[in-house]
């Protein structure tokens, strides 16, 4: 059982609605209810009852609910507490980045930060952004470096969380070069031979940015999913090994792309851009963050 799924379930007894819910928990409609329902299997019985509108918990559910939330608050108190108790020394920053950010834009950006200011001591975990996101949601860092798009956008209370802007990149479709020098795919592709697509998993970030692009295109595309991954940097090396198209932030692609690896799948009308932002919990205490955060203003 995942300490999440109480979180989902408490969601779903606030809002009453599963969209509603999904969207607080940033989190597709089809994956919330997938894991009500592991939930569920874990218990070993219904904990909502779908049948009425608005919904309602089951008396199951709101037991489960009742004893799940203090459960909840006594574990999350004791890994505060922990680690508290194991932080870096001195000042010291936590920090969740997406894999992507994490390689490419966060050591050139924390170089030419600590050149200019104060050092500091971080501890960087590179995750998926929802799981970035539940992690500064649960007071688990002091930072979070994230993509955002105004179609597919982070959803968190601006009440308790603040962003700043640290620039754009581009998010861009690559494929292999040719012996011939030529793009080994191309979009739209055809409908008697589709593009391999190399895609995005349904859950993350960047997955619903290109579904963005392609709902927006004029062309109609016709391209065959033919691999999944959640990685950005992983799609990328299988664009270069000649797999399919794939769409990976422009920075990940820049040394690929210069070396004749890769070549662009398309006109700029498949591109768009990606804002980086930086997180901060508004009552975060940390004051080495503090510090930071005003330096960053």
């Amino acid at each position: 059982m995942y300490i999440r799924w109480i979180d989902d379930l408490l969601a779903l007894a606030e809002t009453k609605n599963f969209s509603r819910a999904a969207e607080s928990r940033h989190i597709t409609q089809s994956a919330l209810s997938r894991r009500i329902r592991s939930l569920e299997e874990w218990v070993g019985a219904d904990l909502v009852d779908r049948g009425t509108y608005p919904l309602e918990l089951t008396l199951a559910g709101k037991l489960f609910c009742e004893q799940g939330r203090e459960a909840l608050q006594l574990l999350l108190a004791a890994r505060a507490e922990i680690r508290q108790e194991t932080r870096m020394p001195g000042k010291a920053i936590q920090i969740r980045a997406g894999h992507t950010l994490s390689m490419t834009f966060l050591p050139k950006w924390m170089k030419q930060f600590q050149s200019r200011h104060d050092q500091f001591n971080t501890r960087v975990v590179a995750e998926n952004v929802l799981d970035a996101v539940t992690a500064l949601s649960e007071g688990s860092c002091d930072l979070m470096f994230c993509y955002h798009h105004p179609l597919a956008p982070i959803l968190l209370d601006p009440e308790k969380f603040e962003y700043l802007s640290l620039g754009h990149e581009g998010f861009i479709p690559v494929t292999a070069v040719l012996s011939s020098g030529r793009p080994a795919f191309g979009l739209p592709g055809k409908k008697t031979a589709p593009t391999p697509y190399l895609a995005y998993t349904s859950t993350t970030f960047l997955g619903r940015v290109v579904e963005v692009i392609l709902k927006q295109v004029q062309v109609e595309p016709f391209l065959e999913r033919c691999n999944e991954a959640d990685m950005a940097m992983l799609l990328l090396n299988m664009a270069c090994e000649g797999y399919g198209v794939a769409w990976v932030p422009e920075s990940a692609a820049t040394e690929a792309l210069q070396n004749g690896k890769l070549a662009h799948a398309g006109p700029d009308e498949w591109n768009t851009k990606l804002e980086i932002r930086v997180y901060r919990a508004i009552n975060n205490s940390n004051a080495a963050l503090q510090e930071l955060w005003q330096s960053l203003r």
